[in-house]
């Protein structure tokens, strides 16, 4: 499956939707994205409830992304990961480094 990314930006929030398989063959393509929606803003939420796969490649461009934000006094927050997804960032360790929630929702209901 392709990579497909979207963009919205709400208010000082830009949110990048991923769909389907982040890894060597797309990261680059997320890293661009990524890259332009940090150019947008400083509050970034990547929702990946839609990715199906992510591999190490992948992690780097988000760990990557993540470490640009901040160097810009910025956030980046994950929201959505299914299971499958989520496994990956518990075994490395970066659910403790990212902000992560279920689902955009629950990004905006610990907001308030």
């Amino acid at each position: 499956m392709e990579l497909a990314l979207s963009t919205m930006v709400q208010g000082e929030r830009t949110i990048v939707f991923v769909e389907g398989e982040v890894d060597v063959h797309t990261a680059a393509t997320l890293r661009r994205h990524l890259d332009e929606a940090i150019l947008q803003g400083r509050d970034i939420v990547v929702d990946l409830a839609k990715v199906t796969f992510l591999d190490s490649t992948g992690l780097g461009v988000l760990v990557g992304r993540l470490k640009a934000v901040r160097a810009q006094g910025g956030t980046m927050r994950i929201v959505g990961a299914r299971e499958r997804v989520l496994k990956v960032f518990v075994i490395t360790g970066l659910d403790r480094v990212f902000e992560m929630y279920p689902a955009l929702d629950d990004l905006d209901s610990a907001a308030s």
